[in-house]
C-alpha cells in the first residue's frame, strides 16, 4: 500500500475540497482527468497522459490549454529514460525526438481521440445538439447567475453590442497563458501546468471551489521553495 504525502493530505483534507464532495458537481471528473494526466506526463508516458487529457478536456474544455506543458514534459521525461540495447546488453541514451514531431504526433492523437469521444456521444443520443449545449454554454456564456468567477459580473454590466467582441478578448487572454508559459517555463514544464491550473481557477467563464481547491493542493509539489531557512 503507497504510504499518503503531504500532497495526498493538502488535497483530501483542504476545505475546498470537501465543499466540493459536499456539492457533488461533474467537475470533479475533470479535475481527476487533469490530476492523471499531469502524473502520467511525469512519468513520460506521453499516451496515457493524452488520454487523460482529452477525457478532461471532453468535459469541461478548458483543460485542453495543459496540452503544450505537459507534452513538454512528457518529452523530457522520456529524453532521460534510457534505451536497452539488446547487443550489448546495457542501457544507453535514446536518441532525441524532435520536440515539433513529438508534438505533431501527439496533437494527431488528441485530435483522433477527442473526435472519436465526440463520435461515440453522437452514437448515443443520435443528435449533434450536445455540441452547443456543452461547449456552447462555456464558449458564448449564455447563463450569468452570479458565482464566484469574474466572467459573470463583467459581462452582466457589459452593453449586448459589445459582448461578442470581449467574449473573444476574454478567451484570447486566457489562451495566451498556454503558450507564454510554456516557452518562458520550457526548462520547467510542470511549473507551467500548475500554474495554468491556478489561471484556469481565476479566468475560466464558470469559476468552482473545485478547481480552486485542486490548484491549490497541486502548490504544495513546489513546497521546499515556501520553506523557512
Amino acid at each position: 500500500m503507497r504510504e499518503s504525502t503531504d500532497e495526498d493530505t493538502s488535497f483530501l483534507f483542504n476545505p475546498l475540497t470537501v465543499l466540493t464532495c459536499l456539492g457533488r458537481p461533474t467537475s470533479v471528473f475533470a479535475t481527476t482527468f487533469v490530476l492523471v494526466a499531469t502524473a502520467e506526463a511525469c512519468s513520460g508516458a506521453a499516451i496515457s497522459s493524452t488520454l487523460a487529457l482529452v477525457l478532461a478536456s471532453y468535459i469541461s474544455l478548458h483543460p485542453v490549454l495543459l496540452f503544450p506543458p505537459l507534452m513538454v514534459l512528457a518529452k523530457q521525461r522520456q529524453d532521460q529514460k534510457p534505451k536497452f540495447s539488446k547487443e550489448t546488453g546495457s542501457s544507453t541514451p535514446e536518441a532525441p525526438q524532435s520536440l515539433l514531431v513529438f508534438f505533431i504526433a501527439q496533437g494527431y492523437v488528441f485530435a483522433i481521440l477527442f473526435g472519436g469521444l465526440l463520435g461515440l456521444s453522437y452514437g448515443v443520443t443520435r443528435s449533434w445538439s450536445f455540441i452547443p449545449a456543452v461547449y456552447g454554454t462555456r464558449l458564448l456564456l449564455p447563463d450569468l447567475t452570479p458565482n464566484v468567477g469574474l466572467w459573470w459580473y463583467f459581462f452582466i454590466e457589459m452593453f449586448d453590442s459589445f459582448r461578442s467582441f470581449f467574449l473573444g478578448v476574454f478567451w484570447l487572454h486566457m489562451a495566451s497563458y498556454s503558450p507564454g508559459l510554456t516557452i518562458r517555463l520550457r526548462n520547467q514544464p510542470l511549473a507551467a501546468a500548475v500554474l495554468l491550473c491556478g489561471i484556469f481557477t481565476v479566468f475560466q467563464p464558470y469559476a468552482n471551489v473545485g478547481d480552486a481547491g485542486a490548484f491549490l493542493s497541486m502548490l504544495t509539489l513546489y513546497g521546499h521553495v515556501f520553506e523557512r531557512r
